[in-house]
């Protein structure tokens, strides 16, 4: 998944939930609960929806801006007449978690199950992110380093790989070329490189990787003698490029979505010929949408609504342009028991770091 962390969303404000009911003549249940649905039978006067800041914010903010008018519409749908929906960016993934937490916003986008399981007191997931897969899912390193492009594929997937990708520099081009040749890394292999890491509680860029760390070489990503925190994958992106950091975890498809900017922003000139995969992951369950637990508005018919709303949001080709932001293609109903090994991986990081 960062610069000096930067606010692009506004204060959100106390919410409100004024109930109403439909009234007039009907003939029975059925007909009434359809003409309440109809008719938008619940107002609710703020809907205050932050985003996580995994891609560049500023483009999060441009992106979304008509989700405002698509979560009312599909709302209304639902029975619920949503009077203003508030579109903020969090700083970091922990701002979005501690606004959920607290009832300040109601909804978070792009969640990461990492962050999910940090704030599972005051949260709950409804959804869960759908991807287009990738042509390329093995669990060997080299396997992904055939200079060719990571090309997603038509299957719908619930989860994702982290990779640890090594760059331009000589200590990143000496990992790749130990892991090319299919020789094993070290722990001094990998703790003589300086590493970008993203937030603590972000999957793809600590939390995974730290197990994978677990897992290869029995040492914990807070063991890493150099290593600086982004605020972005953009701003890792651009320290990989100029060599300020050998090493940076990022979601699978991340060069992809950075292969432009690798060349007309940062001045390199072919991504997939300059960095390369050094570790890979096990399977992560994708982003989610959570609610609060602590607002006025989020009972177990606004959480039906909200994601019967966003599922047909995102079949939209209006909605679709709005999620693409993140990757995302669509949504399906999710719990708190989907991202039980998210809370599993975090309990044991917290073991590893003591």
């Amino acid at each position: 998944m960062k610069k000096t962390l930067m606010s692009l969303g506004l204060t959100v404000g106390a919410v409100a939930l004024l109930a109403g009911c439909s009234s007039g003549d009907t003939k029975s249940d059925t007909a009434s609960s359809k003409a309440g649905k109809e008719s938008g039978d619940k107002k609710v006067e703020e809907l205050n929806v932050m985003f996580v800041p995994s891609k560049n914010p500023a483009d999060i903010v441009t992106a979304t801006e008509p989700l405002s008018d698509l979560v009312k519409e599909e709302m209304k749908k639902e029975g619920y007449d949503v009077e203003k929906v508030n579109i903020t960016v969090g700083t970091n993934y922990e701002a979005v978690g501690e606004a959920l937490s607290s009832g300040t916003a109601d909804v978070g986008f792009g969640v990461p199950g990492g962050t999910y399981a940090l704030y599972q007191d005051g949260t709950d997931v409804i959804l869960t992110a759908t991807r287009a897969g990738l042509n390329k899912d093995s669990d060997k390193a080299k396997d992904w380093n055939d200079g060719k492009p990571t090309e997603p594929t038509d299957k719908q997937a619930t989860s994702y790989r982290s990779l640890i990708l090594a760059g331009p520099s000589e200590k990143g081009q000496e990992l790749i070329k130990k892991v090319n040749a299919g020789e094993e890394l070290t722990w001094d292999d990998l703790n003589s490189a300086k590493w970008g890491l993203a937030s603590t509680t972000s999957s793809a860029g600590y939390i995974y990787p730290s197990l994978w760390l677990n897992d290869n070489v029995d040492k914990n990503i807070s063991d890493i003698k150099a290593s600086v925190q982004n605020d972005s994958y953009g701003s890792g992106f651009a320290r990989l490029a100029s060599g300020q950091i050998d090493v940076l975890p990022v979601y699978a498809d991340a060069r992809r979505d950075f292969a432009d900017a690798w060349t007309k922003e940062y001045g390199k000139d072919d991504i997939w010929q300059e960095v390369s995969v050094i570790g890979v992951t096990p399977p992560i369950y994708n982003d989610a949408v959570l609610v609060t637990k602590n607002g006025d508005k989020m009972n177990d018919a606004m959480k039906e609504a909200l994601q019967n709303a966003l599922i047909n949001m995102s079949k939209t080709d209006e909605g679709k342009k709005v999620i693409e932001v993140y990757t995302h293609e669509g949504y399906q109903k999710a719990t708190n028991a989907d991202y039980d090994s998210e809370i599993k991986a975090q309990e044991l990081i917290k073991k590893s770091s003591k």
